[in-house]
């Protein structure tokens, strides 16, 4: 099986969480055995809220940046002490600098092509997005052809879907609208994160 380096293989994605709010939401994720967490950098002073729980929280769980786009961004995330960094595509140039940076990359990928560039360029992890579009039998396809490398499924996994994606031969998800939306009470994101962890631990294959 693929090494996966967080200890739960699902990624909590706080899409939109301000500096406010973030602390509140990642402990309870961290209270829920989460310690692979994503704040999106569109979300609102996204450097502050890393910066803030990487302080607090860094030493339980790997706190990482999504929807990275750009090297500078890279930069920022390794100098507020992130770990890994998400993207929603497949950029080479991108990766390698990340690598290169010593940061752990989950590279946004939909090919088998673009998996296999990820991979060349040091990827550590893939991230097929959006899973929902492709579904658990593209997932199986792909498992055909890839090396053992940790794979998750991003976009519009549910905890219904999680088990057909996990069977298929990802190892994990990243979980955001389902988990988390903007103003939602840090209980609702307990409450969602408890089910989803429910569904990942309690399969075997």
């Amino acid at each position: 099986m693929p090494h996966v380096p967080f200890r739960l293989p699902l990624i909590a994605i706080l899409r939109g969480i301000g500096p406010g709010e973030a602390g509140s939401h990642v402990g309870a994720l961290v209270e829920e055995g989460y310690d692979a967490i994503e704040i999106p950098l569109n979300s609102p002073d996204w450097a502050q809220s890393i910066g803030a729980v990487v302080r607090e929280y860094g030493g339980r769980a790997w706190i990482g940046g999504g929807t990275v786009l750009r090297p500078t961004e890279v930069d920022t995330l390794q100098h507020l002490g992130a770990r890994f960094v998400v993207t929603p595509n497949t950029n080479p140039a991108l990766i390698k600098h990340a690598v290169a940076a010593g940061m752990q990359v989950v590279a946004g990928f939909a090919t088998a092509s673009e998996a296999f560039a990820a991979l060349d360029a040091g990827a550590q992890m893939l991230k097929l997005f959006p899973a929902s579009t492709y579904g658990p039998g593209h997932v199986r396809a792909l498992r055909a052809v890839l090396p053992a490398i940790p794979l998750f499924v991003v976009g519009g996994v549910t905890p219904l879907t999680l088990t057909d994606f996990l069977a298929a031969g990802s190892n994990g998800a990243g979980i955001g609208g389902e988990l988390y939306r903007p103003g939602q009470p840090v209980e609702r994101t307990r409450t969602n994160a408890r089910e989803f962890r429910l569904v990942q631990t309690g399969y075997r294959r």
